[in-house]
């Protein structure tokens, strides 16, 4: 019943349609979908830069 439904080319047009129909919102989706992936990744690693650079930033280096 289903079957050949998802074949590329009925994807790149539901993929269009979106784009023409929620340009911003696929925008925000794909930003926050990369930002999580990209933390996937750095914990998977060990090294987690985005909350480092969070730390750092919230305990400013103090000079005396």
């Amino acid at each position: 019943m289903f079957e050949g439904l998802l074949r590329p080319m009925h994807l790149l047009v539901i993929f269009v349609i979106l784009m023409l129909l929620f340009p911003k919102k696929l925008g925000e989706l794909g930003k926050g979908l990369g930002e999580g992936l990209r933390g996937l990744r750095d914990s998977l690693k060990g090294i987690s830069e985005p909350s480092a650079a969070k730390d750092q930033a919230a305990a400013p280096d103090k000079k005396t």
